[in-house]
């Protein structure tokens, strides 16, 4: 994920900037940088959702769901998209609707909980909720009394809910009251993930996102005072105006909130795709890739010296939480929400613009209000797009999976899993690695191979050489570093 034009060759940087990559993680170095900063997926999914076809006669969607309902199917997991904003920050990828009118709340929810009941009737509604997820746009644009009733909408539609639940909710502290997290509390959340994404003022201004520290300092007292077991916090590196000493003020500022989990995104800069984007070309205030590494590499030095866990890509954990034990155990997932200790559940993933995934499908909604609710008015599932995976594809998002969770491959584990002959199936996609392993982003075991230190901000990358979606034309994908 660099942020400056694709064409801008890199000089040399800075010495405040050179003297900031003496940190960097096991000695990562600018000539990797600029060989390895290329466009490739985040695999959430694999195929990539780059990958979706509109035909939707060919998903067989009604078969897949029934399918995947069988008897003896495992555990549900359920997303909701709310994608309202009041302002729009400028960097967000998201799929947002930016407006300050609160009846859009409750007319959105209105048609959520038809397109629940048309989901519902499709679904053994006695399967385990393992997992819950609110995520936008902004959840708590929504007042206190609309998200008390979207808990009694998910509650009326899925009936084992279980005792367990992980249940997060993404928040946004300068829109929260007190009376946001009690709500939230009562419909029986348990996580909270916070946007900060910066806290110096100038960044902020820069990005259209005015956030003062103390808001985040009394969203952080509210969610403990309550009895919230887990709260993350959300960073991006790569932001206009940031600076490594910048950046490294931020981490300590984030540190002082005491969050059990970390996100430190690289933003993504696609302005094709988001247009606001556009802004940060045309104002130069981008920092370089080199900038980045060194932002990069002053938050892992700072997070792991503070006993973070470094849970891979972008994700960093205190050992006792659930992300770092899954990490140990070689038991990490990884899903549209990212990093996850919920794997195997079929997701069901309701509101615009949201992806559901079973065993051998993915299918997206419309990612407009109108489309999205012309197909309800039409009494359908508002799917635009989606995927039916084939054997292959299967496979090789095994394969990835192990990659970005395990951080390598054990080659006969993988030949017992698959039912294949591992190393001659794949013997092109291990031979490409030679040049990871000769820039030392891998070493080769007895079994298979193992991503370095060094690799670990690379994960992608290695990924990428087992991905066959890759080949011909542009690819439309943020960038590695």
């Amino acid at each position: 994920m660099i942020s400056t034009h694709e064409t801008t060759p890199l000089g040399a940087p800075p010495p405040d900037v050179v003297a900031a990559l003496g940190s960097r993680p096991a000695g990562l170095d600018l000539d990797l940088i600029r060989k390895y900063s290329i466009s490739g997926p985040r695999y959430t999914s694999y195929p990539p959702a780059t990958q979706f076809t509109t035909d939707l006669p060919s998903l067989r969607l009604d078969e897949a769901i029934a399918d995947d309902n069988a008897p003896g199917a495992g555990s549900l997991s359920l997303y909701f998209h709310l994608p309202f904003c009041e302002t729009r920050c400028w960097f967000c990828g998201c799929n947002t609707v930016i407006t300050r009118r609160r009846d859009s709340a409750s007319e959105y929810l209105d048609d959520l909980a038809r397109e629940l009941r048309l989901t519902a009737h499709r679904i053994d509604a006695t399967r385990p909720v393992a997992q819950i997820h609110l995520g936008g746009g902004t959840p708590t644009f929504l007042p206190p009394d609309q998200l008390r009733r979207l808990g009694a909408l998910i509650r009326e539609n899925f009936l084992n809910i279980s005792p367990a639940v992980e249940f997060g909710v993404e928040v946004d502290p300068r829109r929260l009251t007190a009376e946001h997290v009690q709500a939230l509390r009562e419909i029986g959340a348990n996580r909270a993930s916070l946007g900060v994404q910066d806290t110096n003022p100038r960044v902020q201004l820069a990005v259209h996102r005015h956030q003062p520290h103390h808001l985040n300092e009394q969203t952080m007292h509210w969610l403990r005072s309550v009895g919230f077991g887990s709260v993350s916090v959300d960073l991006i590196y790569g932001l206009p105006l940031q600076t490594p000493e910048s950046f490294a003020k931020t981490i300590d500022d984030v540190l002082g909130l005491g969050p059990d989990r970390l996100s430190v995104f690289s933003y993504a800069h696609v302005p094709w795709i988001k247009p606001a984007q556009k802004i940060f070309d045309d104002r130069e205030q981008l920092p370089s890739a080199e900038e980045k590494l060194a932002m990069f590499a002053i938050a892992h030095e700072k997070l792991t010296a503070a006993g973070y866990i470094d849970i891979g890509l972008d994700h960093f954990a205190r050992p006792d939480d659930e992300l770092a034990v899954a990490l140990r155990e070689g038991s990490l997932h990884r899903n549209f929400q990212g990093y996850s200790t919920r794997g195997g559940a079929s997701l069901y993933s309701f509101g615009i613009s949201s992806i559901s995934s079973t065993a051998t499908t993915y299918r997206q909604n419309y990612k407009s209000l109108n489309d999205w609710r012309a197909a309800l008015d039409a009494n359908q599932l508002p799917v635009d797009r989606g995927l039916r995976l084939s054997p292959e594809d299967v496979r090789r998002r095994e394969i990835i999976m192990r990659v970005m969770c395990n951080r390598g491959l054990d080659y006969p584990a993988l030949s017992k899993a698959l039912g294949i002959d591992f190393e001659s199936q794949y013997a092109n996609e291990i031979a490409s690695l030679a040049d990871l392993e000769t820039d030392g982003l891998i070493a080769r075991t007895a079994s298979g191979f193992k991503v370095t230190k060094v690799g670990v901000p690379l994960l992608r990358v290695v990924a990428m050489r087992f991905d066959n979606t890759l080949s011909g034309g542009p690819r439309k994908h943020s960038r590695t570093i």
